[in-house]
């Protein structure tokens, strides 16, 4: 398959400067109709997201067959309803999970579940045995920091239980926790580069999510990671979270401070345990969620909704 890509020069998401926004409006649906008149000579059309953010706008003047892909709860924003217009434009939904296959099956469409592929080539577990050292660990976007630092009770008691062991913590800036030592935690600055040799040498990987809307239409790629690195994980079973954890034993689910504590207790104690639950979480991750395997469930769906 040939596939070609036509991403936004002005930027997916709108200034913060409000006076700034209808020219950003502008300048993206001017770049836009180039690929309007393009789309003529394809096969296929993919919307990975809506054109502009939370507005519908030149996604129906795109020639057919057309197919919306979505990762999150797009329909829960401000102005939401853009995703139902949206997803009954296209021939269909790519859903990354069963919540939002749901949602968009209520609306008629037709719809096919396609988990986030994690790249296992890449997302590895370390060549060596590494050392004895025991760092738990949180990769995720600044946005998403307060999860973690909701968790600083539990993490504080383990850290105090294990002398030698830290929090290592992967993102574009620092966490703000109230009470827990700084010589505690390790902040690591998310880059590309950097990102995978962070998270090899874990002991544990952590996911901490609200029990929301919102956060059952997420599709779990940070637990995909750890598991691809061969990290047993101690997650809030909520949404996927829970789906991906009911395919074998690789962690633990966590909803109080005392079912975190506990969880991460086990997990420090045994280094038997912690191989055993990563090899199994590497193995499904290959299984399931490997780049491989889903790219080719992803032409599957192409050919399909192309004829």
């Amino acid at each position: 398959m040939q596939v070609d890509e036509f991403p936004s020069k002005a930027g997916q998401y709108p200034p913060e400067m409000q006076w700034k926004r209808p020219f950003w409006l502008a300048q993206n649906l001017i770049e836009r109709l180039p690929s309007v008149l393009k789309s003529r000579r394809y096969d296929l059309i993919l919307f990975q997201r809506e054109l502009v953010s939370t507005l519908l706008t030149l996604e129906p003047y795109f020639a057919g067959p057309r197919i919306l892909d979505v990762d999150d709860a797009i329909w829960l924003h401000k102005r939401g309803g853009f995703a139902a217009k949206l997803a009954r434009r296209c021939e269909a939904v790519i859903c990354g999970n069963s919540f939002s296959q749901n949602y968009f099956a209520d609306l008629g469409c037709k719809t096919f579940l396609l988990p986030t592929a994690v790249d296992t080539k890449r997302f590895s577990p370390k060549s060596d045995e590494g050392t004895e050292a025991l760092v738990i660990g949180w990769s995720g976007s600044s946005a998403n920091l307060i999860q973690l630092e909701r968790l600083e009770p539990a993490l504080a008691m383990v850290l105090e239980t294990y002398k030698t062991a830290k929090l290592r913590v992967i993102c574009d800036r620092p966490p703000n926790f109230r009470n827990l030592s700084a010589e505690k935690v390790e902040f690591i600055r998310w880059s590309p580069d950097v990102e995978v040799a962070a998270l090899q040498d874990l002991s544990v990987g952590l996911m901490p999510i609200e029990d929301t809307d919102w956060s059952r239409g997420k599709c779990s790629y940070k637990m995909l990671t750890y598991m691809a690195c061969g990290l047993p994980v101690v997650v809030s079973p909520v949404g996927m979270n829970a789906e991906v954890l009911a395919l074998g034993d690789i962690g633990f689910g966590a909803r109080s401070h005392a079912e975190w504590t506990e969880g991460l207790d086990t997990l420090l104690a045994d280094r038997t345990l912690r191989a055993r639950m990563g090899k199994t979480g590497r193995k499904l991750a290959i299984q399931n969620f490997s780049l491989d395997h889903l790219s080719v469930r992803l032409a599957d769906i192409f050919r399909s909704v192309s004829g």
